[in-house]
């Protein structure tokens, strides 16, 4: 499925907990039997993400409790409304700019106040909690692989010092030593997916709806 759609495995998961997927089961081992139906489902799905048609939507108009062309209206009126919101923090930069406004002067006050005068006129800024959060996340991420990496650091070097007083055999002592090689591989290796798994961001804009 993750080749046939481009779409990642945990993402097709948080679709099939969502409701937007529903492959059956195979009664012998509990495993997804997945058909040519449910590639053409995900598909379709797919279609609306790429569109940023929020996954509520998507559930609904798959229930049929939402006709797919009003869904398709009423999502292209939210980004008008976006498109619109766009362009007046363009126009803001623009006024910025011209301004001369230098970082070390910058007339904060009076900016923020316009800012605050647009958003009570419906425009919608960016909210900079997003950006923050992703950055907290990555944050622990490598924190807890760093953790892990030390105490498994910390675990061989008692092991070589065990070795050192009460020496078994060579097989032994490889074997024992590649115990803690091997998982310090598979965290790093979880790592990296992690960070691109949090840049990509396809998971925050599963979420956000």
């Amino acid at each position: 499925m993750e080749q046939l759609v481009g779409i990642t495995k945990k993402n097709i998961r948080y679709y099939e907990e969502m409701g937007l997927l529903s492959p059956r089961r195979n009664s012998e081992n509990g495993y997804r039997d997945y058909g040519e139906a449910d590639v053409e489902e995900l598909r379709r799905v797919k279609l609306l993400r790429k569109l940023d048609v929020p996954i509520e939507e998507i559930r609904r108009i798959r229930a049929g409790e939402l006709a797919l062309e009003d869904g398709l209206r009423r999502h292209g009126a939210r980004l008008e409304r976006a498109r619109e919101n766009l362009r007046q923090m363009a126009a803001l930069c623009g006024e910025m700019a011209e301004d001369g406004c230098r970082f070390e002067t910058l007339d904060t006050a009076r900016y923020l106040s316009e800012v605050a005068r647009l958003e009570q006129e419906g425009t919608r800024f960016m909210d900079v909690r997003d950006s923050d959060r992703k950055k907290r996340r990555l944050t622990r991420a490598v924190i807890a692989a760093a953790v892990f990496i030390a105490f498994m650091g910390v675990f061989a070097a008692l092991m070589v010092w065990g070795f050192a007083h009460d020496r078994p055999p060579a097989a032994v002592m490889v074997l024992l030593l590649l115990i803690p090689a091997a998982l310090t591989v598979g965290v790093v290796l979880a790592l990296l997916g992690r960070i691109r798994e949090i840049q990509k961001g396809e998971e925050d804009a599963a979420r956000k709806y």
